[in-house]
């Protein structure tokens, strides 16, 4: 009989025994075959659960998206677009207490660490692009025009940056920070599709969709309201 750590059975398990790992020796410096040992598996069974080191650290991450999704599918398409938005992305943050400290160093790897940067870019951009498809579909717009776009960007940078503050303050609420850093680019989404122009035209007259028209915001989203 083996002694030491018993064997991962799950993926939420190998990611305690690959985030012990981390805090004690840092991420690049600990090895998959580190985290197979640790965990008590052979390497080849690590690949069952991960593709590698840096999937680890995301977890189940398409799991979260669908997750994501559903909670915005489910949405009343009554309540304003910012606030539809914010509640999702709040309560997609909100974690169980007894996980929050795993989140936390979760959290910490993703923006903290240089070489999970470009990997974090991927992730982010499949993110962005459920808040961004889904304001084009409440709007009317496509996704590709620059409204819809802005708005994933926007929804993001405001998620970064609450997370961002969290790391920074110990025992301030996740969620409460998320919601308000949301509430700060409320007021731009409220305001609609405008063009960069003084006169401040509807963007979904210049895609072909004016406030009257069922694509603009006169149409599906019958103007996308406050926060």
């Amino acid at each position: 009989m083996s002694g030491g750590r018993p064997r991962a059975t799950s993926r939420a398990s190998l990611e305690r025994a690959g985030f012990e790992l981390f805090a004690l020796k840092g991420f690049d410096a600990t090895t998959v075959d580190d985290i197979a040992a640790a965990a008590g598996i052979a390497r080849r069974t690590y690949f069952h659960y991960f593709a590698s080191k840096n999937d680890l650290v995301w977890g189940d991450f398409e799991d979260h998206l669908r997750r994501l999704r559903l909670l915005l599918a489910e949405a009343d398409p009554a309540v304003p677009l910012a606030a539809t938005l914010r509640a999702a992305i709040v309560e997609f943050n909100r974690f169980d207490p007894a996980d929050v400290p795993w989140h936390r160093q979760r959290m910490r790897l993703i923006l903290r660490v240089p070489t999970l940067q470009g990997d974090a870019a991927v992730r982010y951009t499949a993110w962005r692009a459920i808040i961004t498809e889904y304001t084009a579909h409440r709007t009317g717009l496509a996704p590709t025009v620059a409204f819809p776009r802005l708005t994933g960007h926007a929804a993001l940078a405001a998620a970064v940056s609450a997370y961002e503050h969290w790391l920074d303050a110990p025992g301030t609420d996740l969620t409460a920070l998320m919601d308000a850093a949301l509430r700060q680019i409320a007021a731009g989404i409220a305001a609609g599709p405008l063009s960069p122009e003084a006169g401040g035209h509807d963007l979904a007259d210049e895609q072909g969709g004016g406030r009257g028209s069922p694509q603009g915001r006169g149409g599906q989203d019958r103007g996308v309201g406050d926060a």
